[in-house]
């Protein structure tokens, strides 16, 4: 019971000081998470793949495969219940007075002030994503280092979603198709 409730707690943090989606809480997670031993760097790349490729939000699905792999359902309950509750909350009081204040300089100021940080967590959840998936075996700027399987998927990927009209999805599932045979 002790550690569902803490899972909640950690969610609920995540719930409560993400901003801007899904992946701008990928740092947050990252770090509650691994710092605590709860889950590796690679288990959270994973954890990114998988709940991208499922549908519904990001952050319920990060959430619940967490929750579900560390507890089984009652973990994925206590996860997904803590991460948003905080967002739930939030919306039910902003909406009940957004309508008073929507048009206020000071309110107007505070979003504009909030993009920068919003775009600099998304950033900051790319690159450490980027930078596991790339150098499994640690961060290091070294081509030895450098998983190319993954480099040529992701180039291929990239091109084929820039220079075709190919669903997102099919490039994601294919990937994973060649990855499972090719690659483990």
């Amino acid at each position: 019971m002790a550690e569902l409730l803490t899972l909640f707690w950690i969610f609920c943090k995540i719930g409560l000081f993400t901003i801007g989606g899904g992946m701008a809480m990928l740092p947050l997670v990252q770090q509650e998470l691994v710092r605590r031993g709860l889950m590796t760097m690679s288990e959270s790349v994973d954890m990114v793949a998988i709940s991208q490729m499922t549908p519904g939000p990001f952050a319920a699905n990060c959430a619940t495969f967490v929750g579900m792999r560390l507890y089984g359902v009652p973990g994925a309950i206590a996860a997904t219940a803590g991460v948003i509750l905080p967002s739930l909350i939030i919306c039910l009081i902003v909406a009940k007075i957004w309508q008073k204040f929507n048009r206020s300089p000071l309110v107007k100021s505070v979003l504009s002030g909030l993009k920068p940080v919003v775009a600099a967590l998304v950033l900051s959840g790319l690159v450490s994503v980027a930078a596991s998936a790339l150098f499994p075996g640690g961060f290091a700027f070294s081509f030895a280092a450098l998983d190319i399987h993954v480099l040529i998927i992701a180039a291929v990927l990239a091109v084929a979603m820039l220079k075709t009209k190919v669903s997102p999805v099919l490039l994601i599932l294919a990937a994973g198709v060649y990855g499972a045979i090719f690659l483990r």
